[in-house]
């Protein structure tokens, strides 16, 4: 009989560590944030524990300004920012570039923000930063949080085209190869 109780509570323990195992894996997967921003596509994507939340349109740097590639951290987030520049403060406003949010990455000097110029998105024209409509960065801005992972892709690859869809040049290549089989 004691026997018995023992392996019972043996069992017991190893169960119970297995559960709570289980359940801060399922927490941590829950709370998982990433920015998945492809630059080719000029497209920023919320991802919440492997799903996407969100796609949003973006502008990105310009060939002379390129955006940065790599994995960041969202380390400051400001509403309604004030710029800065050579000499030149510009409060905000509608004449803000910086648009009415700002989300800091830890690779000082670059964010996430809005336009004082929406006719820029879906363009390479910023001077790095991902630059989003004004009503877009407001949503965004209340889907994340400081420490939230921002990955910026400078190339396609098979993650972001499951997220953001096959790039159309891949597709007309598809298209173009299935007429030339006519």
């Amino acid at each position: 009989m004691f026997r018995a109780e023992e392996q019972i509570k043996k069992l017991a323990a190893v169960t119970s560590v297995m559960l709570i195992a289980a359940a801060e894996a399922l927490a941590q997967d829950k709370t998982a944030r990433r920015i998945v921003v492809s630059i080719p596509d000029r497209k920023l994507a919320v991802v919440e524990a492997g799903r996407v939340v969100k796609i949003f349109s973006t502008a990105v740097g310009a060939p002379d300004s390129p955006s940065p590639t790599g994995t960041y951290k969202i380390v400051q987030r400001l509403s309604d920012p004030t710029w800065y520049t050579k000499g030149k403060i510009v409060p905000p406003g509608k004449f803000n570039p910086l648009g009415t949010r700002w989300l800091g990455l830890s690779l000082k000097g670059y964010g996430i923000h809005g336009t004082s110029s929406p006719t820029s998105i879906g363009h390479n024209v910023s001077h790095g930063c991902i630059r989003l409509r004004n009503h877009d960065v407001e949503k965004l801005f209340e889907m994340v949080a400081v420490g939230d992972q921002v990955e910026l892709y400078g190339e396609r690859t098979i993650e972001t085209d499951e997220i953001f869809g096959e790039p159309v040049a891949a597709h007309a290549t598809v298209v173009a190869g299935a007429g030339a089989a006519q």
